[in-house]
């Protein structure tokens, strides 16, 4: 059970970089937005209260922190507790805003933008749409952790089997011709003739019709 417990790092690399870099941007997206003059009001950078806190940075500190332990852990439940963070932070960023509501969180603030698409678009990438990405690739590093692979269940110790050619099975008399000592650098040598052997056709010195 030990053994299935290690899986390679490389199983949630897709995954966990993904949740950082989309973590980061949910996070950083109310402060830096209005470089770009897309995000949320105020229309100034780096404005903090704890709205944002509450709404953006905590959400985003857990897709990225789930990330990161999905990216560098080499054991499976730390691998899978950080999918979990992953998925909390995007739901997270899904259903605070109106969860929030109940104990008069206001929200970040309103979107930059002046046309209904722009609007939409910056709630989706701050919000509703961003969460669900992350909850989807947080899932799916919860699945390809949850999948136990034949070399994690193999003994460390088992011997590789060789995978080279097999050579036929030998009895009787011809056992004898073929089993004998290898030479090095040249086939095998044929083994001592017994007394009461006769020799067949096709053998140096056989007989000869």
């Amino acid at each position: 059970m030990t053994g299935t417990m290690r899986v390679p790092r490389s199983r949630g690399g897709f995954s966990g970089v993904l949740l950082v870099l989309l973590g980061l941007w949910g996070g950083l997206l109310p402060f830096t937005g209005p470089y770009f003059h897309f995000g949320f009001a105020p229309d100034d950078t780096w404005v903090y209260d704890t709205d944002r806190l509450e709404l953006s940075i905590a959400p985003a500190a857990a897709a990225v922190l789930g990330g990161l332990i999905v990216l560098f852990s080499a054991h499976r439940a730390v691998a899978m507790l950080g999918a979990w963070l992953g998925v909390l932070g995007g739901a997270w960023f899904v259903v605070g805003g109106p969860l929030a509501t109940l104990w008069d969180v206001q929200g970040v603030g309103a979107p930059l933008g002046t046309g209904n698409g722009r609007h939409l678009a910056e709630q989706l990438s701050g919000f509703a749409g961003l969460g669900t990405v992350i909850v989807f690739f947080a899932a799916l590093a919860l699945g390809r952790f949850a999948v136990v692979g034949v070399r994690e269940t193999a003994p460390p110790d088992e011997p590789v089997r060789d995978g080279g050619t097999t050579q036929p099975l030998v009895f009787g008399r011809y056992a004898r011709d073929t089993a004998g000592p290898e030479r090095p650098g040249g086939p095998t040598a044929p083994a001592p003739r017994q007394p009461g052997d006769q020799r067949v056709a096709g053998e140096p010195g056989g007989l000869e019709r």
